[in-house]
């Protein structure tokens, strides 16, 4: 296996720079594994695949404002800001740009109109603490409190069209603070889609994974083997785990929103019993791969992924390399929408 097996060339024009309104009005491309089929219809579809009993899994963090900016003390050249994740008391780890100018030592000031606090004038002091590897910075900040107000919701490298409205860059069920982007499958929701998904017979249930770095990361190893994912924050409750375990032991479909909600549910499988699944809350580094073996998700929703990224090498695993290389070209051929605010692709 090797990275470059994860590789395609899209074009630009195919890159959504902005969401589809309303957001289940988006494509929806349906991958049977049983029939090796694809379909094309709409999201809101997607009531038409789920049965009576089915599990649907979403995952309910939100993006934080993670996007700082601010000027260096002494120089006064500008910096930016990319919060990744917290690690103690007003210590998180962070990337910079420009990083190589950031050591240890150096001091940042974010302040001025970036604070829309009821403080004027107060400011925050950023130092670097430590280097980590890929330009990762760990800074430890004067007044942590202050950071939300700070920052600005972070956007993908790739769009480049400003979000009139940053509420389209959340769920409609975001509530637990702590991502640095969105777990897009889950942008298609609406509340009346999930209203009639519920009235179906479907359970919906909702776990906490705290997207990190590994979104917008490529793989750089020729080798994916040697790639160490980022850990990420998750959390799934006794009652969540509770139901999941009844619907695997009654033989109901389990089916996950995105593949954060895959790698958490994995990997609390792996440290439970099997058809007993344990709560479960603590760092996630599961890296799934072509011939990882799934324990609890029967089907899944997902977007269009970046090339050689750790999320495309998850549904290639999930979906089988021949349909899912498949389902991409006719994707592109079909002039879907990819990434964040692109389409999606149910996985059954």
């Amino acid at each position: 296996m090797k990275t470059s097996d994860f590789d395609y060339t899209l074009p630009n024009e195919l890159i959504a720079q902005s969401p589809t309104e309303p957001r289940d009005h988006s494509r929806l491309m349906v991958l049977n594994r049983g029939e090796d089929s694809i379909e094309h219809r709409r999201f809101f579809d997607i009531v038409d695949y789920l049965h009576d009993g089915d599990v649907l899994v979403f995952n309910d963090s939100r993006v934080i404002p993670a996007r700082l900016k601010g000027k260096r003390v002494g120089s006064g050249g500008r910096v930016e800001i990319l919060l990744l994740r917290r690690t103690d008391n007003n210590v998180w780890e962070a990337l910079t740009r420009p990083a190589r100018r950031l050591q240890i030592g150096a001091k940042v000031e974010i302040a001025g109109d970036s604070l829309s606090t009821d403080r004027p004038g107060e400011v925050i002091l950023a130092e670097v603490i430590g280097v980590g590897d890929g330009g990762i910075r760990v800074i430890c900040f004067s007044d942590e409190t202050l950071l939300l107000a700070a920052g600005e919701v972070p956007l993908p490298p790739y769009i480049h069209a400003p979000l009139a409205n940053p509420e389209r860059y959340q769920t409609v069920y975001a509530r637990v603070v702590g991502s640095v982007a969105a777990p897009t499958a889950g942008l298609h929701f609406t509340p009346d889609l999930l209203g009639e998904i519920e009235r179906k017979g479907v359970r919906c249930l909702f776990i906490t994974l705290h997207v990190g770095l590994d979104t917008f990361r490529p793989v750089a190893e020729d080798d994916p083997h040697e790639h160490t994912i980022y850990q990420e924050y998750g959390v799934i409750d006794k009652e969540v785990a509770d139901e999941l375990s009844r619907a695997r032991r009654e033989g109901r479909r389990i089916i996950c929103v995105g593949t954060t909600t895959v790698r958490l549910v994995e990997q609390a499988a792996r440290v439970s019993q099997p058809l007993r699944l344990e709560p479960f809350q603590g760092w996630v580094d599961l890296f799934i791969l072509p011939g990882h073996r799934f324990r609890m998700v029967d089907a899944m929703v997902t977007n269009f992924h970046l090339p050689k990224s750790t999320l495309l090498m998850l549904v290639t695993a999930f979906g089988g390399r021949g349909l899912t290389d498949k389902a991409y070209q006719e994707a592109m051929a079909r002039r879907y929408r990819f990434y964040s605010f692109g389409d999606a692709m149910l996985v059954l």
